[in-house]
């Protein structure tokens, strides 16, 4: 052992000596795994020796391993190698969550065998002490596919070993081979690397594995997964057994965000963590914080569940990140406190939020301030919206939130959440050149134009033959501004309809009258992607010269066309083109805007998973109908639904199976209500019933039996089979209560003594 550090010792000082006297071409395996990211970042020449482990030319993706050190290359060459084959590798260095080498010169020097594999565990491949090499795995088969990577077909595993989950692909795509698979406890061997984020963090485990030959089973399934005996199916959790072992775990940062009651952002150096907790003590941006809680990784990010924070109160603020639009895009800037600039282009205020839409670099983005929530008896009303005038630049500051953590996803959509409504700085007011000014200027120009035409018309005794001329020219300009005032005053209304209330087809056709015009009353109509087709179309369309010109969408496809006719005889006009651009281009504004406003409508008031309405419509409803209940002397019910034991269903079958649960168990309550009934989640298995227009406590009681009872039939989902259940609870105003809160909590309370009648059944 002794000697085996005084050679390691060596071998650091020589390369701490390279390094400082400036390094020439690396010429081990080892030498270059020594290097750290800082130093690989410098694109140092190499040229080594080693054995192919792994080897896939269409993606350019290859590990090499001498001895007990690998290495990752990326490979810029097509040539015809496999594992086994020693090479010699010529090229530089590269920093990633490794150092790893790039290289499109290869020498195969002979083919020999392969590196013995080293036995590893989950614990030792998640902390990445084999990253690389070549490793033998033993877990359990949990599924078994031909997937699609780069176009080509390949087998994909997804296994169990003690300690955490590990994925595998292997260059098959044999499916009959897989039959034997699933179920199976094997021993796989292949190369060791890792899942990552856009921050190359490390989220999950990958083996590489050249062929099926490399699984070898240790224990077959004890019975075909088609020939197991029938299950009842209320008895499936007999079934059930799960056990997790994740210890808790504290880790240290600034607070960079924080949504009372959902979450808190710690943010240290360049790493960022969301973190879900329910906390709503008070706490201080820029304070240093603890926090504990089960390491999770959720849509591909790193978090932490269960959170509990404690707020050290000490000062150590987080400067934003200055950055634009393609590098928030990027991944590589996943929870972190950020600032970008862009031109608002729209703004809308929420019962849970307010929204700015902004533009920088010709992308879309947005800028979300989330209310807090109030804990008051008496809910107090929100503070007005900061307002930005439209076409202002501004300088938001926030968390950069993501919708994927792929690192190889390029202009990946993104949203900034803001802490306050300051974090929204106004950098340059709108620009002065408005349609509004600009129509003030022409006229002013026309006033002059007819000032000219009657001094020239009081010098026309005197100059008859020049007066007449000058008198043809200025009527001919006098036209023209004429002309492109009436244009602009056009252009101007349809703008101020677009952001308006004015119906989307009425928009539309007001533009092809307005191509019309510019093209001197020619036919002009535009064909919606879906069919519609709105405008002055012709009956003998099909025998005049057409002009098309696509609409353009943000991203996708077109959404359309625009068309115009002309006579058959004519020949193509200079304006023809730059007339149908315009008109393409104002219908794009207004097909999107109404789209954008429509989505923004439906997130404010919908549950995005189940589609039906969200704890906030609820609640709006519910204070609707309370009004009208006072003002009529009516009485109406209100129904709260929790799912039994829907926690078991997501440990067991995981997110997916409980998503898609929840989705059918809102289809079977909707199926239970009248048309006048309202069904809204207001959490993650609670669900509520406003009834209006009901004579007396039974006829509630008559639809909640029924919400009960639609339980009864079992799930199946997926080739998953559950049976459910549901504790429901009923509250009756004004009898049990006159409030918002208070009819809330009573049917809250009588849910909770039906859930616990239930377990004492149980």
């Amino acid at each position: 052992m002794k000697r085996l550090l005084s050679w390691f010792a060596v071998v650091l000082g020589c390369a701490s000596a390279a390094w400082a006297t400036g390094p020439g071409t690396l010429t081990s395996l080892r030498a270059i795994h020594l290097l750290t990211n800082s130093q690989a970042s410098h694109e140092l020449p190499v040229q080594f020796e080693a054995t192919i482990t792994y080897f896939r030319d269409y993606e350019r993706t290859m590990f090499v391993q001498d001895g007990d050190v690998a290495i990752y290359v990326q490979a810029t060459t097509h040539a015809s190698l496999i594992a086994g084959d020693r090479i010699l590798i010529k090229g530089t260095t590269r920093d990633s969550f490794h150092p790893y080498v790039q290289s499109g010169d290869f020498t195969l020097l002979r083919h020999g065998g392969l590196p013995q594999p080293a036995q590893a565990s989950y614990r030792e491949l998640i902390r990445a002490q084999h990253d690389c090499k070549l490793v033998t795995v033993r877990a359990f088969v949990q599924t078994a596919d031909i997937l699609l990577s780069s176009n080509r077909r390949n087998t994909g595993l997804q296994m169990l070993a003690e300690g955490g989950p590990v994925d595998a692909v292997i260059d098959s795509d044999n499916p009959a081979a897989l039959k034997d698979l699933l179920d199976a406890e094997v021993e796989i061997t292949g190369v060791a690397s890792g899942k990552f984020d856009g921050k190359m963090q490390q989220t999950g485990i990958l083996l590489h594995v050249t062929s099926l030959d490399n699984v070898k089973i240790l224990k077959r399934a004890v019975a075909n997964p088609w020939s197991l005996p029938v299950t009842p199916m209320d008895e499936i959790l007999h079934g059930f057994y799960a056990r997790n072992l994740t210890p808790r775990i504290r880790v240290q940062g600034t607070i960079t965000y924080y949504q009372p009651g959902s979450a808190v952002v710690l943010q240290n150096g360049a790493k960022s963590l969301w973190i879900a907790a329910q906390a709503h003590n008070p706490m201080a941006i820029g304070d240093l914080a603890d926090a504990t809680g089960f390491p999770d990784v959720h849509d591909g990010f790193l978090t932490l569940t269960g959170g509990e924070i404690q707020d050290l109160q000490v000062l150590a603020p987080v400067q934003p990140v200055a950055a634009n639009w393609r590098q928030l895009a990027s991944s590589v800037h996943i929870f972190d406190l950020v600032s970008i600039e862009g031109k608002v282009v729209m703004e809308a205020r929420e019962a849970s939020q307010d929204e700015y839409v902004l533009v920088s670099g010709g992308n879309l983005f947005s800028a979300i301030y989330r209310h807090p929530p109030s804990i008051a008896p008496v809910p107090i009303p929100l503070p007005p919206m900061k307002e930005v005038p439209l076409g202002s630049r501004v300088r938001v500051t926030g968390i950069c939130a993501l919708e994927s953590a792929v690192p190889f996803d390029r202009d990946v959509p993104f949203s900034i959440l803001l802490r306050t409504s300051n974090d929204v700085a106004v950098v340059a007011r709108p620009s002065l050149l408005t349609i509004r000014n600009l129509i003030l200027i022409v006229g002013v120009l026309l006033c002059v134009v007819i000032a000219a035409g009657a001094w020239g018309w009081t010098l026309k005794s005197k100059v008859h033959g020049q007066t007449v001329a000058l008198a043809t020219r200025i009527e001919a300009e006098a036209a023209s501004e004429r002309r492109n005032a009436q244009l602009e005053q056009w252009r101007s209304r349809i703008l101020e309809d677009i952001n308006g209330s004015r119906p989307l087809a009425e928009v539309i056709e007001e533009i092809t009258a307005l191509v019309s015009f510019r093209l001197d009353a020619a036919p002009c109509w535009c064909e919606i992607a879906d069919g519609a087709r709105l405008g002055g179309y012709p009956t003998d369309a099909d025998i005049l010269r057409r002009v098309s010109e696509p609409i353009p969408a943000r991203a996708g496809p077109p959404l359309g066309a625009l068309l115009a006719g002309f006579d058959p005889d004519s020949q193509p006009g200079s304006n023809e083109s730059e007339a149908l651009i315009v008109g393409a281009r104002l219908a794009t504004l207004a097909i999107e805007t109404r789209k954008l406003y429509s989505d923004l409508l439906h997130r404010s008031e919908f549950d995005l998973l189940t589609d039906i309405h969200n704890r906030f419509s609820l609640d709006s409803h519910l204070e609707a109908r309370i009004a009208q209940a006072r003002e009529k002397a009516s009485i109406f019910g209100l129904i709260y639904v929790d799912l039994d034991d829907f926690k078991q269903v997501n440990d067991r079958y995981g997110h997916r199976i409980g998503d898609l649960f929840l989705q059918e168990a809102a289809v079977r309550m909707k199926r239970q209500l009248r048309s006048v009934d309202t069904l809204a989640r207001v959490g993650g298995d609670e669900f509520a019933v406003l009834v209006p227009e009901v004579r007396n406590r039974a006829k509630v009681e008559e639809i909640a039996l029924r919400l009960e009872r639609c339980f009864e039939e079992p799930f199946a989902m997926e080739g998953v089979v559950l049976r459910g259940s549901a504790s429901v609870g009923i509250a009756l105003y004004p009898e049990d209560g006159t409030s918002r809160d208070s009819m809330l909590s009573a049917a809250d309370a009588a849910m909770y003594l039906a859930k616990h009648r239930h377990q004492q059944i149980a």
